[in-house]
């Protein structure tokens, strides 16, 4: 009997780990079927590309995983049962439930509205293809002088503030922030990145908590009103209710508690990765929802998943941030150094060099996850004897 691992999302970390796992499992001992709600690999690193109007090519994941023996099932995740060790779905098949020795959880996460009244009616977020592609035809239809508020100052507000700038100079872009632009930046790349948003003519609203969004405006928390005929919401990040529903150990934010192995604290025979995973970094604080954050995660969990299930010894993988990219339009970025505390240091790299760098990091990422295959060995390990195979999860 083989040995199912079920992965459920296909986004940078569970394409990546369902790949790393065919690419070192022998097929003779286990059944690996990963589950996304679309057909596509989506790069959601380069939503705000898209929604500016920018053409990106998304490979199918049945050709991501062609070769590699990884079943696909296109279908949504509508509950996980850890005491009987299923997952309910549903598609254009219909429902059913999977059964799993191993769940890897990748789920990923979506827009985070904090309640806020209007943002569910009004605004557009880069958070899926679906809603970039809405922001995308909503931004054509602006003629010269339309105005977009991005509201929100991290990566996303501000990579897509930029992108919007650079690609419509016509329109008019502003950016409302709950605290200063670049706070979290040297002093010398906050100098750089206030350039680059006076370069493009984006407005800057400090300071400014929004707390309505309506129609063709937004309502800050001190009762200025900013004219928006676009409201762009980038305030941050939501995991689905799912792993809270079933059971599964969550933090308050509704990830899923894990250990340094990225198995979880209350169900050892589920593993989450990814911004759903509620992970605690090298510098001791919990891992920021990111694309470096879904990398390092799920290199320590497929390391973990392998290692158990091969009788061999659980590697630890490194926790740790070295940096931070953002970009600013297709011809400028900033690669932050951080140290060990992710605390910015004196040193940072701007410009055309600083936007090579990003763009190698995006098409690497986007490379690694959507050919899982690359490399794969003539020969897999094998799988130890029972209980491992049987299901039973064994110790560390």
């Amino acid at each position: 009997m083989k040995h199912r691992i079920v992965v459920l999302g296909a986004g940078y970390a569970g394409a990546f780990a369902a790949g790393s796992l065919a690419r070192r499992l022998s097929p003779a001992d286990t059944e690996i079927t990963v589950v996304n709600a679309g057909p596509d690999f989506v790069e959601r690193m380069r939503l705000h590309q898209l929604a500016s109007g920018q053409d990106l090519a998304f490979r199918r994941l049945s050709d991501v995983f062609a070769g590699t023996g990884v079943r696909l099932r296109l279908a949504h995740v509508t509950g996980v049962d850890p005491g009987r060790r299923t997952v309910a779905v549903t598609g254009e098949d219909g429902g059913g439930e999977l059964a799993y020795d191993t769940l890897l959880y990748a789920l990923g996460s979506s827009v985070a509205r904090h309640g806020v009244p209007g943002v569910a009616e009004y605004a557009f977020d880069v958070t899926g293809r679906s809603s970039a592609l809405r922001l995308r035809e909503r931004l054509a239809s602006l003629g010269g002088g339309g105005t977009v508020l991005v509201i929100g100052e991290g990566l996303t507000g501000i990579e897509s503030a930029t992108e919007f700038a650079e690609a419509r100079p016509d329109l008019s872009v502003a950016l409302a922030a709950r605290g200063e632009l670049g706070a979290w930046l040297s002093p010398r790349a906050r100098r750089h990145l206030h350039r680059a948003f006076g370069r493009l003519g984006i407005t800057v609203h400090e300071h400014t908590g929004i707390e309505a969004v309506e129609p063709a405006r937004a309502i800050a928390v001190d009762g200025r009103s900013v004219p928006a005929e676009v409201t762009v919401w980038s305030a941050g990040f939501a995991v689905h209710p799912i792993a809270a529903a079933s059971g599964l150990e969550v933090a308050g934010t509704g990830q899923i508690v894990v250990d340094r192995t990225m198995r979880s604290v209350s169900h050892p025979d589920v593993y989450a990765i990814g911004d759903c995973a509620y992970a605690i970094g090298g510098s001791g604080r919990p891992l920021p929802m990111s694309c470096a954050s879904a990398g390092f995660t799920s290199m320590q969990a497929t390391a973990a998943i392998i290692a158990r299930l091969t009788g061999s010894e659980v590697p630890v993988t490194a926790l740790k941030y070295h940096g931070n990219h953002v970009s600013l339009g297709r011809r400028d970025a900033i690669f932050q150094l951080v140290d060990g505390d992710v605390r910015p240091r004196s040193w940072y790299l701007g410009g055309r060099t600083a936007a090579r760098l990003k763009s190698g990091v995006l098409k690497g990422a986007g490379w690694g996850a959507a050919h899982p295959a690359f490399g794969m060995p003539q020969r897999r390990r094998r799988l130890a004897t029972s209980p491992v195979r049987a299901g039973v999860s064994a110790t560390a």
